[in-house]
């Protein structure tokens, strides 16, 4: 008999058909809490949907606000391999494949074929020149033209002639290329007062010079003859400012091959290499930063 009460009360507390009431309120007090809630919830999403648009207006189409990701600018290269360690032997194809193979995955995009289209690309000398003004980022001039890097200006390091990019007889080459910032603008050094005097003669106009070097003090003497193959032997001013991908998805970073044409062999070196101008700062915090260095071994055996 209990048992019938309890759920006797059950579906009155569900369903009370003398009271009109529905899991104990009536229609009306139903329809003033639902009423509530979504004049409530409303007013959320509005003031939720309202402070994203005010904070949208505040953003660009064209350029990021915060650009903290890596301080300009950022200097990377082709082949790369974990903790920046290249180590091969010359006389067995299988250890240095992974490099070339990089190198060719890498180089493919700067093929001819990809910049045949004269409404997309243009072409911007062979001699560094003055940077390549395009109009502003928030101007109605649409999608930017993009300045033609022929593989050719690598010479030996193209892949082109030698698809083993020299690793095959001990000279191997490395692609440097400065990381895209939108609307960064490289100033080529002004004076002397911030580089090596070694390095001192490759400053010329209108480019960013590259130069490398031993990090460590015994590997003086060991790095031998180093080539910097490309226009000016260094980063060309045309070639800048970037637009971003939305106004120039076709560009192309000028690149500075480096062939390492006589290195000490069967030995662990470690070679830094360096961009320098007005504004390109370095940081010990990180390795990347206007810099780069590897360790780089190389075997006969």
């Amino acid at each position: 008999m209990p048992a019938k009460q309890d759920e006797g009360g059950w579906k009155k507390f569900v369903w009370d058909s003398e009271k009109g009431e529905l899991l104990g309120r009536t229609g009306g007090s139903w329809f003033k809490i639902i009423a509530f809630y979504v004049v409530f919830y409303g007013c959320l999403a509005g003031i939720f949907i309202g402070t994203i648009q005010a904070m949208l207006l505040t953003l660009s189409n064209y350029k990021p606000t915060w650009q903290d990701r890596v301080a300009p600018p950022g200097l990377s290269h082709t082949p790369r391999s974990e903790k920046s360690e290249v180590s091969f032997s010359m006389n067995d194809v299988e250890t240095y494949l992974p490099y070339t193979k990089a190198l060719r995955d890498f180089m493919s995009k700067y093929d001819e074929k990809y910049q045949t289209d004269k409404m997309q690309f243009e072409d911007c000398g062979v001699d560094p020149g003055e940077y390549k003004n395009r109009g502003e980022l928030e101007s109605d001039a649409g999608i930017r033209k993009a300045c033609r890097f022929s593989r050719t200006q690598l010479g030996p390091c193209s892949g082109l002639e030698d698809p083993d990019f020299g690793f095959k007889e001990g000279k191997p080459c490395f692609i440097v290329k400065l990381n895209r910032i939108v609307n960064f603008r490289p100033k080529p050094p002004t004076s002397n007062g911030s580089i090596p005097e070694e390095a001192q003669y490759k400053v010329q106009p209108n480019v960013i010079p590259i130069y490398c070097t031993n990090k460590r003090e015994e590997d003086a003497g060991k790095i031998g003859e180093i080539k910097y193959i490309g226009i000016g032997n260094g980063f060309p001013l045309q070639y800048y400012p970037y637009y971003g991908k939305l106004l120039h998805p076709h560009y192309l970073q000028p690149l500075v091959a480096l062939q390492f044409t006589n290195l000490t062999l069967n030995t662990e070196l470690r070679i830094e290499c360096k961009v320098y101008g007005d504004n390109i700062d370095y940081s010990e915090k990180d390795r990347y930063q206007g810099r780069f260095d590897i360790k780089l071994t190389i075997s006969n055996l």
